[in-house]
């Protein structure tokens, strides 16, 4: 643009010296003038090169990657474990491991458990016979009553020694009232004939027996423990109770075998099935079932 804008000035001063120029003459005329002067603004105008604009478009390339699309998988939330049922071992309240055991002799294994959950273990719950020897236990045998969270509780059964020699092992679980099982407790003993020595002396000292007379109920309920002994010798013993109570030892002496009888009154308001039993301390270390009443 600038350029042509000089072209066209340089045309006016052309054409103005070139009327001057031209005045008038003898020997040029107004036309030859004007000829000269179309003829030298051709010459400028064909050395002056034309101005071409040429528009190149800007070629613009666009590359779209695709973005993967987000793929939400619904990850399972982690359910807690339950604490509902939980059960805790205390003690071998009887026969601890190993205990030797004549073959085809009758026992009661007693255990003492903690209920360790959050649920209170009810009548509708049981023990039921796991695996290992039985013993010729009970398959399923339901709790006398309720075990609150945080109590203990002695569960006892009745069990026979195989009558071969031999290690054995029986393993016992819970079971709620959904059918659930869970914790694990077991007896363990040896099935060992008595020595066969030329020793003829008698038998060691032991409680053969506790028979229970029982009198009363809830308002005053009076258990009245009757204990044999195959010998001469003292009983150490203590009465235990289903709220986890318990007395201070008491003992019998014995000047020969025979059976001699405590009683013990409990008087309670708190609804339910409740129980009294003895335990044997010495010589026997042992539990001989119990005595059980019902209040409304």
């Amino acid at each position: 643009m600038n350029k042509r804008k000089h072209i066209f000035h340089l045309l006016i001063v052309v054409m103005l010296f070139l009327g001057a120029c031209n005045l008038p003459s003898g020997d040029q005329s107004e036309e030859a003038g004007l000829t000269a002067a179309a003829q030298t603004v051709e010459a400028l105008l064909s050395a002056t090169p034309a101005i071409t604009n040429t528009n190149t478009p800007f070629a613009v390339t666009q590359t779209i990657t695709p973005t993967p699309l987000t793929i939400n998988t619904n990850t399972p939330i982690a359910s807690a474990t339950s604490n509902c049922n939980v059960m805790q071992f205390v003690s071998d309240v009887t026969i601890p491991d190993g205990t030797i055991i004549t073959p085809g002799q009758t026992f009661t294994k007693t255990w003492r458990l903690r209920n360790g959950g959050t649920c209170t273990w009810t009548p509708a719950y049981a023990i039921v016979f796991s695996d290992g020897n039985s013993m010729n236990g009970p398959t399923t045998q339901a709790l006398a009553g309720n075990v609150n969270p945080g109590q203990t509780v002695d569960i006892s059964v009745n069990l026979t020694a195989p009558a071969t020699p031999g290690d054995y092992t029986g393993s016992w679980k819970i079971r709620d009232a959904a059918g659930v099982l869970f914790g694990r407790f077991y007896v363990q003993i040896k099935a060992q004939n008595p020595a066969t020595a030329t020793n003829t002396s008698a038998p060691p000292f032991a409680v053969t027996s506790v028979n229970f007379t029982n009198t009363g109920g809830c308002n005053g309920f009076t258990a009245t423990a009757s204990i044999t002994t195959n010998g001469p010798g003292t009983v150490t013993y203590t009465w235990k109770f289903d709220d986890g109570a318990t007395v201070p030892n008491e003992s019998l002496t014995f000047a020969s075998a025979g059976t001699q009888s405590d009683s013990y009154t409990w008087t309670t308001s708190s609804p339910g099935t409740h129980w009294i039993d003895v335990y044997i301390i010495t010589p026997n270390n042992q539990q001989f079932g119990r005595a059980s009443f019902t209040c409304p």
